[in-house]
């Protein structure tokens, strides 16, 4: 008997090739893999990493985001339509397979001391740029804290959330949230409130290079309850202000 891990679900064309390349490994990659899993009869859990970025980010966003809540306006991005595509191939796999256990875990940005991402190189920027007359509260994973809830799903015996009609769906966060404009300040950074237009050009000036999905994340940002997590694994990731702190907190370097 065996587990399949999943973690081949990126967000960023511009580090892994076009778009093309990126919507073949993102959904055409899900799809394949779980037919294959569908066919052995050795798979008896599944884990599949997916993010956030399911939820979207709107103007008609809860100010909580459930694993329940759905999504609640049609995304801009290819990025969350790669996820929500992903998504629906995993429960469909989960309905036609229910001896098999399916996880999957809904990702906030990931930060870290040597993570490379689009938030980590955002908050590199000497100046930030952010959307003029919006200040979003916006929420965090350490990647260490990623790590160690991946392990979890992975390989210990854990509580199941209940939900057997289709995968147990948990939202992988620290808790609590900080406002754009404070995290900016926290990182020793110049926020630099611009029209929305200009953001996009601004952050590629900067080699950023934000996909739709992330300059809607900075403009409304997202929050994520994480309760249902502490509950199936004993886990609570480290708090998103505490996290923050600790990769980008007293930074001056230019």
């Amino acid at each position: 008997m065996c587990t399949v891990v999943h973690l081949a679900i990126g967000a960023s064309a511009s580090r892994t090739g076009s778009r093309a390349e990126l919507k073949e490994r993102n959904v055409i990659g899900t799809m394949r893999l779980l037919a294959e899993c569908q066919r052995s009869p050795h798979v008896r859990r599944v884990v599949v990493k997916s993010a956030a970025a399911a939820y979207g980010a709107s103007i008609r966003d809860p100010a909580i985001f459930t694993e329940d809540t759905e999504l609640r306006a049609v995304p801009r991005g290819d990025y969350t339509k790669d996820v929500l595509d992903a998504e629906g191939y995993v429960r469909g796999f989960a309905r036609r397979r229910p001896d098999v256990e399916v996880t999957t875990l809904r990702l906030a940005p990931l930060i870290g001391p040597k993570a490379d991402t689009a938030m980590s190189r955002y908050f590199a920027l000497p100046v930030a740029p952010t959307v003029l007359g919006f200040d979003p509260r916006v929420q965090f994973l350490h990647i260490d804290d990623a790590v160690d809830v991946l392990h979890h799903a992975t390989v210990r015996e854990h509580a199941t959330t209940g939900h057997r009609h289709g995968p147990d769906v948990l939202n992988v966060a620290g808790p609590g949230a900080l406002p754009l404009s404070m995290a900016i300040r926290r990182a020793g950074r110049t926020a630099l409130p611009v029209p929305e237009p200009a953001l996009r050009a601004l952050v590629t000036l900067g080699s950023v290079d934000f996909s739709r999905d992330q300059l809607d994340f900075l403009r409304y940002g997202r929050v994520m309850d994480v309760r249902r997590l502490s509950d199936a694994y004993g886990i609570t990731p480290l708090p998103t202000s505490e996290a923050f702190d600790a990769v980008f907190g007293g930074r001056k370097d230019p």
